[in-house]
């Protein structure tokens, strides 16, 4: 379901209703007469839906965290709000920037339209900007040849299923990030077999080891936090910012923990 093409339909209704309604319809009824319910509906309704369309198409949109591959940073049933001013102003609906604001930068926590289905929305974290060379190989993260720092943190604990993960602190520049590693895993046969047949595929080399990715121009490489139990741009290739939506800052809520209230990295 378009949620975005929905909300556009309704606030573009009840605005003709409103249009009509004001400058025209209004003088032909007699001054005692009753708004038809229509009328009155939809004039009613269309300031409350222009606002809520323009909230959510220009400045700040709600998500929820579906699933766990951005433990820790984001846990299921995270409810999020996502900048959609940070990478540029886009035409609703439709999706195409319009006005320059700024890029995604490495580490950025970004929701983006799933390149394989452009009706998915997807978040993950911006790890290869365009013209970088990535590599993820043996569980190390490598950017254009320089391995990523990374410093050991304990562990997590999945409450849910009751086990422990090896955490790590991860430094983009000045920023950090926990990321969760796992120490063993039989990553390569599975990894095979789910990789896509994505645009730029050249740009992509497999081995044993892991990968490593040129990053094509206008496009950007993204992995979730939870490393062994993501699947991103290491399985379906690159995302053109042509799919992006904006970029997460704040979590507004999470029923299971009313602690998660704030902002992350």
């Amino acid at each position: 379901m378009n949620f975005a093409l929905i909300l556009f339909l309704l606030t573009l209704v009840t605005g003709i209703i409103w249009f009509l309604d004001h400058f025209w319809l209004k003088k032909q009824r007699a001054k005692d007469a009753h708004d038809p319910w229509w009328v009155e509906y939809g004039a009613s309704f269309f300031p409350v839906l222009l606002v809520v369309f323009s909230l959510r198409s220009f400045l700040v949109e709600p998500f929820k965290i579906p699933s766990g591959s951005m433990i820790p940073t984001l846990l299921v049933g995270d409810f999020i709000l996502v900048n959609k001013y940070a990478y540029g102003v886009r035409l609703p609906v439709i999706n195409k920037k319009i006005i320059e604001v700024g890029q995604p930068q490495r580490g950025d926590v970004m929701v983006f339209r799933y390149p394989e289905d452009p009706s998915l929305d997807y978040i993950k974290r911006v790890v290869g900007l365009p013209g970088d060379k990535v590599a993820y190989l043996n569980k190390r993260l490598i950017i254009n040849g320089t391995p990523v720092p990374v410093k050991a943190e304990g562990d997590f604990l999945d409450k849910n299923h009751l086990t422990y993960t090896p955490k790590y602190l991860e430094r983009f520049g000045n920023a950090e990030h926990q990321i969760l590693i796992e120490p063993e895993s039989e990553e390569s046969p599975a990894f095979v077999r789910q990789i896509s047949q994505f645009p730029f595929r050249d740009n992509c080399h497999y081995n044993a080891d892991g990968v490593i990715c040129e990053v094509p121009p206008g496009h950007y490489f993204m992995m979730g936090d939870n490393r062994d139990n993501s699947r991103d741009s290491r399985f379906w290739g690159f995302v053109p910012d042509a799919n992006i939506v904006g970029r997460a800052f704040f979590i507004w809520l999470n029923f299971s923990d009313l602690k998660r209230f704030g902002s992350f990295h």
